[in-house]
């Protein structure tokens, strides 16, 4: 078998700061051992992946061509992203398609012909080879576009309900809940039965979390938030939140609202109540500060939540339930939505990337590389 030819997104931080987006052909060539290629069909644009591939960048005064984008990168920036100058950086989490050629092993030779989903980096390719043990093979009935979302938000989701039980909490407040995450989380704590305090940016939002039969739904764009933020959490006992925003003061008004409700009641203490709250920041919709006004005593904690470290924690036993619950559920409880489809060329287009890298709740764009 000869090589297989393809192209690929590649980003390239530049020494003088420019930012360098653009279609580039690769050669991949036959796999062996565990190795498969993968004729990628379907790629979902994820915020994790908008931090590889512009971060930053000024893209409102880019230069746009044809399969290719150059954009200033800001000095600070620049100087944090030290380590990736030069390098011509793969981008895309994950994806889904059809296995075209398998190495000699014989769990890759199995999965000849089959459509698979995987979360190997560099998705935004029209090919990729990928260890055939790290892949799900998707059931017969389902797509390349329903399995392209198969890891990063089912996993999340399911990674923030364990967590929540790990921790010694009950119950869950999640930001930025009508995205495609935040209809995932709201339909497994139904299923589970995990009370769930869904935070939302406009009313619209909130009527559709609320036709999905959301019990606990607060608008943050609301003049009595905070109100009604504190009344979901006396009914629900939340403790625990996942929030998407990071920036602003949404994680300090949430902690104050918890201690609000925990301190109702009790003695007064100058250190505030002994109710454990925790706080974390998965997400960055908002790129600025994260503003904490202290007034919520001591019995706290704000962290960073990653997807992966998560998943590096459990056994084999436990990822497998877990992927096996996608796997099982991926049209109904762990299905995605998208707002447009598009191609690698398109993907690169000025229309295209200012709307998508808006990273606007309920926007996401689906790659389609060989479409």
């Amino acid at each position: 078998m000869s090589d297989m030819r393809g192209r690929r997104i590649l980003t390239t931080l530049q020494e003088d700061g420019r930012l360098v987006v653009e279609l580039a052909e690769e050669s991949l060539p036959p796999p062996t051992g565990h190795d498969v290629v993968v004729r990628v069909e379907a790629a979902p644009i994820n915020p994790s992946d908008l931090g590889l591939l512009f971060g930053p960048a000024d893209l409102d005064n880019a230069e746009y061509g044809d399969g290719r984008i150059v954009a200033t990168m800001p000095d600070g920036a620049r100087r944090a992203m030290a380590a990736r100058v030069g390098q011509a950086m793969p981008v895309g989490n994950e994806g889904a398609g059809t296995v075209v050629a398998a190495g000699e092993a014989a769990d890759a030779q199995a999965l000849l012909g089959k459509t698979i989903a995987c979360v190997a980096g560099g998705m935004f390719a029209q090919y990729r080879t990928v260890d055939a043990r790290s892949v799900i093979e998707l059931p017969d009935n389902a797509t390349a576009e329903q399995g392209a979302s198969a890891f990063v938000n089912p996993l999340t989701a399911l990674g923030f309900v364990e967590t929540m039980r790990r921790d010694g909490h009950s119950a869950i407040v999640h930001t930025a809940a009508a995205s495609n995450l935040g209809k995932m989380l709201l339909r497994i704590t139904k299923e589970d039965g995990v009370p769930l305090v869904n935070i939302v940016r406009s009313p619209t939002q909130a009527a559709m979390l609320k036709d999905m039969g959301a019990e606990h739904v607060v608008d943050s764009s609301s003049d009595d938030f905070k109100a009604h933020l504190v009344a979901a959490l006396k009914a629900t006992g939340a403790t625990l939140a996942f929030d998407a925003i990071g920036g602003g003061t949404l994680v300090g008004q949430i902690l104050h609202a918890m201690e609000e409700v925990a301190s109702e009641g009790q003695e007064y203490s100058r250190y505030g109540s002994n109710s454990r709250k925790q706080a974390y920041i998965y997400g960055s919709l908002d790129t600025g500060p994260t503003i904490l006004n202290r007034s919520f005593g001591f019995s706290w904690s704000v962290g960073g939540w990653l997807l992966f470290p998560f998943l590096q924690s459990l056994d084999a036993a436990a990822l497998e339930q877990l992927r096996a619950r996608v796997r099982d559920n991926l049209t109904t409880t762990f299905a995605s939505q998208y707002k447009a489809r598009i191609s690698l060329e398109d993907a690169l287009k000025r229309d295209a990337v200012l709307t998508y890298n808006a990273r606007r709740t309920g926007e996401k764009y689906l790659l389609l590389p060989n479409g």
